[in-house]
């Protein structure tokens, strides 16, 4: 299995793409560590992948994500492998995004990224490489209507990601980001005034996705795993787009 001997640090693998992720590292041979603030969902994923204990804390704590990054080297040695997956969103414009709301998605999707991978690239130099995957999104490309912290967020992530990977490529450290499209996952039904029922989600996907469906987890998660494996080993700083056609138009 590619991933063999390899250990994999997971933000957000709680739920949705991250958890996906999980479950497709561990399938690859990987030794899987998850991060995430639901220490019962963690668990649980952990347990169906027989990964060790997650690390249970909030990401937008630099303090935490030190500490997360040297539990895994405890336990491990060494970490191969850091996919930034955690992330909120905030549904509303500048009118309706209070300070609170603005600082919030800030600090969990850009200083949680930040974090962990300037926690995670000392270790990665001194054993000689390894590879980053950020989450970005298609909103961090184009601009959406209504979730104006989550577009700004995510195009700073993709900003990082690119400057990431020259300040690193000479230490043998490839920093890529993914950017989904529309993917079912709890983040797509949550902070809508109406919780969607899976009918008004099939009919989203049908509406808006060229393809004409909302993505499976496990389609992002499997892009990950290529972006994080020797299969892409000349990729460093690019934004692989994973929307269904979405924004080709």
């Amino acid at each position: 299995m590619k991933f063999k001997n390899k250990i994999v640090l997971i933000t957000g693998g709680a739920s949705g793409m991250g958890a996906a992720s999980a479950r497709e590292f561990a399938a690859a041979g990987a030794s899987v560590v998850i991060v995430d603030l639901n220490g019962p969902l963690a668990r649980q994923v952990a347990a169906g992948i027989g990964a060790p204990e997650p690390i249970i804390g909030d990401v937008a704590d630099s303090a935490f994500c030190d500490l997360a990054v040297a539990e895994t080297l405890a336990r491990f040695g060494r970490i191969d492998v850091l996919v930034n997956c955690a992330g909120i969103i905030h549904r509303a414009g500048a009118e309706g995004t209070s300070d609170e709301q603005w600082r919030r998605v800030m600090s969990v999707n850009v200083d949680g990224v930040f974090y962990m991978s300037r926690a995670a690239v000392g270790p990665m130099k001194k054993q000689g490489g390894g590879a980053i995957v950020n989450f970005g999104s298609i909103w961090g490309n184009v601009g959406a209507a209504g979730v104006l912290a989550y577009c700004t967020s995510k195009g700073a992530v993709h900003n990082l990601t690119r400057s990431m990977a020259l300040d690193h490529v000479k230490d043998g450290i490839r920093v890529n980001a993914v950017c989904p499209g529309e993917v079912n996952t709890p983040m797509l039904a949550s902070g809508r005034p109406v919780p969607p029922t899976p009918e008004d989600l099939k009919k989203l996907g049908e509406t808006v996705v060229p393809m004409g469906r909302l993505a499976d987890p496990i389609e992002i998660a499997r892009v990950v795993v290529f972006l994080a494996s020797d299969d892409a080993s000349y990729m460093t700083g690019s934004m692989v787009t994973v929307d269904a056609g979405y924004t080709a138009r």
